[in-house]
């Protein structure tokens, strides 16, 4: 019944292009396609022969069919990928965990700065991305501000107000734009260096340095001779590592895709230059019954609506439908000609064949690791529904506040990745606000702390910093208003694309950006029970060390009664009992054991420790 119902819809489809979209029982969104004809593409659905098995499935579960007319072709890509994003249909072929690869962004003011952002924006700025190697953009930004260093302040120098230069500028990694000294155009050449290595265009950038370098050395500035010629030796270490693919100074992507048992992995290879940079990797969800031809073409609309580095010709294993529109929309986004294709013979099949490879070994190795991760992946995928996350959380970071009346105030942060504690990965801070307590305050402290650590650890490419790993998902310890402080401190530091949840103890609610009411789940979803055992690890963690700074400043309290310890001795005692109760349960040997310690000074503090119970 359900299919003559579908087949009535039919004769209604425009000859236009659009976004298509199955739905099944109660609403549920099967598929999201698109079109350049809804009339044509649709109608292939219900052939009864050379309808593909994912489309025979899809048919036969769909109850009910919807679609939207765009302008043209580029339109409807984009449509298709925000409604996969939206929706999660599990009949298309869609990137797993894509939020979590960051962008670079060179923002658009006076003295452009770095900042890492989840997403692209239309706002001047100029992005590169996403990086799915935390690694390689760690070394590519090493490389890139030891040459072209830029500031990494947040001061407004629009306005041509000046300011007392920071230690950067003493240490010469950052050209000091706030003193005035600087032009626009001097720094603006640190820029386009910057964004060339990001690109990959380093063959030009070197030909540059080297005039500079030649020029210097004959006009007899021979410090900054060497200083170009130290820079030229360390771009010339990172061509090294980039092999050259072709001999012509061609850019191009080469796609691999690998697919098996309902998991895939979609592979690009980037050749800027003729010179092969760089690899971007993303583990895919492929539904039943999908060919490799289907979930090829869907990665490429998905990978190439998130890219900001559209090159002259992308290179396919084999031919899909969407060649021909994703070459349109590409050629639209780079305002020259794009070639989608996939070549027979030489070099560039060659290529090809290297990301085919690549894409399979990835695959393999993706789910051996995915077999070896502890993780609770269908209460993860229950809370990414539950909280309308475009993704599920792969890690969650939850804030705690623990404190007396203000007295030795503690933040904590615990990180869950897949479900499970990293105990590596925890983090605990001394609140610094002084005077009346203020537990929203407090929170923030500890949030602009964490974030702020980890922008730094980030633009300084500091490897294996303690804070450069960002969450999927913030969790705060209670309502709205702890929700608020998060979002605004996230926005305020170019981090408005990670998600946020607040969690409320009483009545175990949880509340989201942009509703008006709480989010309130089953008691015996697994969601649930995974937000509270974050949301307890949490606090637990957070009273631990508060206890523990109480503890310190009561035996710092009864040792300063002693006549005779001072700093030093009473440093000695913090350090090897830690506590109050592991004190008293020393001897009086064990005192009379610690280096310059003399017997008179052990019988009192004994006596003190006994006597004062």
């Amino acid at each position: 019944m359900a299919g003559e119902a579908l087949r009535a819809k039919l004769e209604g489809l425009p000859d236009a292009p659009g976004v298509y979209i199955f739905l099944g029982e109660g609403g549920e969104v099967l598929y999201v396609g698109k079109a350049s004809s809804l009339r044509n593409r649709v109608r292939s659905y219900f052939q009864p022969s050379g309808a593909s098995p994912k489309a025979r499935e899809i048919v036969r579960e769909a109850v009910d069919l919807d679609y939207i007319v765009t302008r043209n072709e580029a339109e409807a890509l984009i449509l298709e990928d925000a409604l996969i994003k939206k929706h999660r249909p599990r009949f298309n072929t869609r990137l797993r965990d894509d939020k979590r690869y960051p962008y670079v962004k060179l923002t658009a003011e006076r003295f452009p700065r770095l900042v890492f952002v989840r997403r692209p924006g239309n706002d001047g700025a100029r992005y590169f991305g996403p990086f799915t190697s935390a690694k390689s953009l760690r070394r590519l930004l090493s490389i890139a501000q030891k040459i072209f260093p830029l500031r990494t302040c947040n001061l407004d120098l629009d306005k041509g107000k000046t300011y007392r230069p920071c230690l950067y500028y003493h240490l010469g990694k950052c050209p000091g734009p706030c003193t005035g000294e600087v032009s626009p155009e001097e720094y603006h050449r640190n820029v386009e260096g910057v964004a060339a290595i990001l690109s990959g265009k380093t063959d030009e950038l070197v030909a540059h340095l080297h005039l500079r370098m030649e020029a210097a050395a004959k006009e007899e500035r021979f410090e900054e001779a060497a200083k170009l010629r130290d820079y030229l030796r360390a771009l010339e270490r990172l061509r090294e590592k980039q092999a050259v693919a072709l001999p012509e100074p061609v850019d191009l992507d080469a796609v691999g895709i690998a697919t098996a048992d309902g998991r895939g992995y979609g592979l690009v290879l980037l050749v800027r230059g003729g010179r092969l940079i760089g690899r971007e990797g993303f583990p895919l969800v492929v539904p039943e019954g999908c060919s490799p031809t289907e979930a090829l073409g869907e990665f490429l609309d998905q990978y190439y609506t998130r890219t900001t580095s559209i090159p002259q010709e992308v290179l396919l294993p084999f031919s899909v439908p969407e060649a021909d529109a994703l070459a349109r929309y590409l050629a639209a986004r780079r305002e020259q000609r794009v070639e989608v294709k996939a070549p027979a013979r030489g070099p560039r099949r060659e290529l090809v064949a290297m990301a085919q490879r690549n894409a399979a070994l990835s695959l393999k190795r993706a789910a051996a690791e995915e077999v070896s991760l502890p993780r609770d992946e269908a209460a993860l995928e229950e809370l990414a529904e539950a909280l309308d996350l475009p993704t599920r959380p792969w890690r969650i970071e939850a804030f705690d506040i623990s404190n007396i009346h203000g007295k030795e105030a503690t933040g904590s942060m615990v990180a869950f990745v897949g479900g499970r504690p990293r105990r590596d990965a925890y983090r605990r801070f001394r609140v610094r606000i002084a005077g009346k307590p203020d537990d929203y305050a407090m929170m923030e402290e500890v949030l602009r702390r964490r974030f702020s650590h980890g922008l730094r650890e980030l633009q300084e490419a500091r490897p294996g910093g303690k804070f450069s790993e960002f969450p999927d998902l913030v969790l705060v310890d209670g309502g709205k208003g702890q929700l608020n402080v998060a979002l605004r401190v996230l926005e305020e530091l170019g981090l408005s694309g990670i998600e946020v949840a607040a969690l409320a103890k009483r009545e175990e609610e949880i509340y989201r950006p942009g509703r008006k009411e709480p989010i309130r789940l089953p008691r015996d979803s697994e969601a649930l029970k995974l937000l509270q055992r974050i949301r307890d690890e949490a606090h637990r963690f957070a009273v631990e060390y508060h206890r523990l700074l109480r503890r310190r400043e009561t035996l710092a309290s009864l040792l300063d009664s002693v006549p005779g310890i001072g700093p030093v001795r009473r440093r000695l005692l913090l350090e090897r009992f830690g506590s109050l109760e592991e004190l008293k349960r020393a001897s009086l040997e064990d005192l009379l054991s610690i280096p310059g310690f003399p017997k008179s000074l052990a019988l009192k503090l004994y006596k003190a420790l006994h006597e004062k119970g």
